[in-house]
């Protein structure tokens, strides 16, 4: 070779330097500084020298170290915070690429205003967080400074993170266990109901969503006698002795297990038992967000006394398809419960629709359920009781109550309150006063063959000699059951 091409490639660079250097001389004489001058500046040595030490934060806890570094930070009066320019770039590059020195007057990620993002902190709620910013600070009398940015799974960032730059070690990795530290301690999920979300652009978990926790009373969980109390007892009893019984050397944590047809109950059963368990944190997993079983048990674990509630497991005791891996997704739950440390206070609380399904599963991962409970449909008692329960006080008589619960056999409890919600419509339109007359109409017509959709709707079916059987839809007061979703409705955090 006679080196002509290294001559040209040579020539190439030293054209395009040349061209740089006169671009460089057009730039604005007045131009802030760039994010690494900044830093550099506050650090006293050149940024670019030091390490960037990085910490990966899940969507779901990125809040919560948002509170804990603005508590960190404000100990220093003089500490601030400065936003990055550089355009869709800065939020694809890393503040390792950010800080790296360029050519005269060329300054990629100049300083700017800082990016906020409105997040959940309750049901009703919420804090600007940084979504992507640089904080300047003293830590134990050392500068640092520290890149907040949250998740962006639309962008390729499943998780948040921060990005710490201080020139004593020790001290950045301190600084680091007290933000984890108080984070935990501090979290806004803790003694909340909450369940998570994903955007879909990656499979985890990126951000959760806070349900307001129920009010129900006992009064109004309908029952056959001594089915609520064993519950209560396993789940609501042994948070309640968790002390004596790790003292005594007992587990604390436990499986419960509801079962029985769409409509029984089950649904409004686990809205009462969090309705008296107001410390606890609950995450709430029903449909394709049981794949995220492994960061509820995460969760639980940190923020105990938990409860994690699986909704509808049968739908996924035989499948693979909801799951990553080559055995069925209740495998995994069953995996993640077993996983529990046995001085855990966490409760798996599940409910199926299909017990035969269950059973099968259960059997080949057996130790992790430990209670059992059917929750059936409500006999006549239960049903006068139903009825009783959602008419307006003082309306209908005795009678006509007992006469609608005997006609009635076979239906749900979201039965009987929509036969009460629709005597009560019918006598608003009519323009009368609602009365005995107007439930007897509201049964006849409910009951009458052309309303076999509307009873298919309330999850009852008719059986061979014209007996009713519950099926396909949730317990009282919630959507239908074999749902894609949890059905509780909430205030969604990023």
């Amino acid at each position: 070779m006679d080196g002509s091409g290294d001559r040209a490639g040579s020539e190439v660079m030293t054209q395009l330097k040349r061209l740089l250097n006169i671009v460089s001389e057009f730039e604005p004489a007045e131009r802030g500084p760039a994010i690494g001058d900044e830093l550099s500046a506050h650090l006293g040595v050149p940024a670019h020298d030091l390490p960037v030490v990085t910490d990966e934060v899940p969507g779901h806890r990125y809040v919560d170290v948002d509170i804990a570094l603005e508590r960190i930070a404000a100990r220093d009066a003089d500490a601030r915070i400065v936003g990055i320019g550089g355009g869709d770039a800065r939020y694809h590059v890393d503040l390792a690429d950010m800080i790296q020195p360029g050519p005269r007057g060329w300054h990629r990620f100049p300083l700017a205003q800082v990016d906020y993002v409105n997040v959940a902190t309750g049901p009703d709620s919420e804090r600007a967080a940084v979504g992507l910013g640089v904080r300047l600070f003293r830590y134990a009398e050392t500068p640092v400074g520290v890149l907040q940015r949250r998740a962006m799974p639309q962008r390729g960032r499943s998780t948040g993170s921060l990005e710490l730059l201080c020139a004593d070690g020790p001290v950045g990795r301190a600084l680091l266990e007290e933000v984890r530290e108080l984070s935990l301690a501090g979290s806004v999920l803790r003694g909340q109901i909450v369940t998570f979300q994903s955007s879909g652009f990656e499979p985890s978990a990126d951000g959760v969503t806070f349900v307001a926790r129920p009010t129900l009373t006992a009064d109004q969980v309908i029952l056959p006698e001594g089915v609520l109390g064993r519950v209560e007892d396993h789940v609501v009893g042994i948070a309640r002795h968790a002390a004596e019984l790790t003292a005594r050397g007992q587990h604390l944590k436990r499986g419960v297990l509801l079962y029985g047809p769409p409509g029984s109950g089950k649904t409004h059963t686990v809205r009462y038992l969090l309705s008296t368990t107001p410390r606890h944190t609950v995450v709430l997993l029903a449909g394709t967000t049981l794949q995220f079983v492994g960061a509820a048990a995460k969760l639980a674990r940190a923020l105990q006394p938990a409860i994690v509630v699986l909704e509808d497991c049968d739908l996924i005791a035989e499948d693979r398809d909801l799951g990553f891996g080559a055995k069925p997704l209740l495998f995994e739950v069953l995996d993640a419960m077993d996983g529990l440390d046995a001085d855990a206070d966490v409760t798996f609380l599940l409910t199926t629709n299909r017990v035969d399904a269950m059973e099968h599963a259960l059997a080949q991962r057996p130790g992790r359920v430990d209670l059992a409970i059917e929750v059936p449909l409500p006999d006549e008692a239960s049903r006068l009781a139903l009825l009783r329960l959602y008419a307006p006080a003082g309306v209908f008589g005795d009678g006509v109550l007992a006469e609608t619960a005997a006609r009635t056999e076979g239906t749900t409890a979201s039965f009987a309150r929509e036969l009460i919600r629709r005597a009560v419509v019918a006598a608003a339109i009519a323009g009368e006063d609602l009365g005995d007359g107007h439930l007897v109409a509201a049964t006849d017509r409910i009951l009458d063959d052309g309303e076999r959709l509307s009873r298919a709707l309330l999850g009852v079916s008719e059986q061979e000699g014209g007996e009713a059987s519950e099926r396909g839809f949730g317990g009282p007061g919630l959507p239908p059951g074999r749902r894609g979703g949890s059905g509780w409705v909430g205030h969604r955090a990023h």
